[in-house]
């Protein structure tokens, strides 16, 4: 499939996805305008502010990741960090995720197999934190009195607790799966094939990477995906409240920041599911507006604050992935002079 004809599908489903949310919210476009012009400018350098925050972090959770064979500093890891969290909410499909694995390459010549493994424990890593704080933010939702239509908020976060158990196992045991999956390749007889040869002879190195990465080192990393996720919801609690999701909402009455990592929590979990359109739109805002909207929050103002969030967070991923890319090439020459 050509650039082209990805790009357009990519911009069709999003464009599909996002009129979908409006029918069904019975929000007019005009209105993520609207709420967009109502972002006080304070509310936007402070919520930029805090959205710069995270990039050292997340470059210090790769450091940590990092083999010893194969240090990447600190601050080179920085513009690598802004590039791919804008590679990958911007490509479909989420493919951009695979660019950190060239991004490392680039910068310190770190095998493919150590850059996937990086990857695949932070990512599990961001998906348990997340599921964790949701689980959390709907056993403390439960008992408020002004939710006593939502039944389901306890067995869900029993639940989600349950998943994020099983996703730190994960990230603790990815040498095993690749192991398996290995395995299973040899019981079909398909590592015979030319291209199944490949596939394991990848699939043996990323087993040694991931074996590379100690407890120490996934302990740290996991420490730190605690601050990194709560200036994620600290920026989206700026913007949901600057943009007339007030955490004094007149719909429900108080609006506190366990019901924005609900909320908030819910969109990001549907943006991490690869099948969004161009930009991430699609199942981020659906989620984010099923989210409050289960919180008693009108379903247009869900809607309109979401889109207009998503909005904000891409011009900044952007600015800061282009600093990102600027950066790293200014980085690569000065190398090679």
């Amino acid at each position: 499939m050509n650039t082209a004809l990805r790009l357009t599908l990519s911009l069709a489903l999003a464009a599909g996805l996002v009129m979908l949310l409006l029918h069904w919210s019975g929000t007019e476009p005009g209105e993520i305008f609207t709420v967009l012009g109502s972002l006080d400018a304070s509310v936007y350098w402070t919520a930029l502010g805090v959205q710069v925050l995270i990039y050292p972090l997340r470059a210090k959770r790769l450091r940590t990741l990092l083999p010893a064979a194969h240090p990447v500093p600190t601050m080179r890891l920085i513009p690598i960090t802004a590039a791919h969290v804008l590679a990958s909410n911007v490509l479909p499909a989420k493919v951009g995720e695979a660019s950190l694995v060239l991004y490392l390459r680039r910068a310190g010549n770190v095998p493919a197999a150590h850059g996937t493994a990086v990857l695949y424990v932070s990512r599990v890593l961001d998906f348990a934190t997340l599921t964790g704080a949701m689980a959390a933010a709907c056993l403390i939702l439960e008992p408020s009195p002004e939710l006593p239509e939502l039944p389901w908020m306890v067995p869900l976060g029993m639940s989600l607790g349950v998943v994020t158990l099983a996703l730190a196992w994960l990230a603790a045991s990815g040498g095993r799966l690749v192991s398996l999956a290995t395995g299973l390749l040899s019981l079909l007889h398909l590592d015979s094939t030319g291209l199944g040869a490949r596939v394991v002879g990848f699939a043996e190195r990323l087993r040694e990477s991931l074996a590379q990465v100690g407890r120490r080192q996934l302990w740290s990393a996991a420490a730190l995906g605690v601050p990194i996720w709560i200036l994620v919801f600290v920026f989206y609690a700026i913007l949901a409240q600057g943009l007339g999701l007030s955490l004094e909402c007149a719909c429900i009455g108080v609006l506190g920041f366990a019901d924005m990592v609900f909320g908030v929590g819910l969109g990001i979990l549907g943006n991490m599911i690869p099948i969004n359109g161009f930009g991430g739109f699609g199942l981020q805002d659906m989620g984010w507006a099923a989210g409050f909207t289960a919180l008693g929050v009108h379903a247009d103002l869900a809607a309109s604050t979401g889109l207009a969030a998503h909005v904000v967070y891409l011009f900044n991923i952007s600015l800061l992935g282009l600093l990102g890319h600027t950066l790293m090439g200014l980085s690569r020459r000065s190398r090679s002079d």
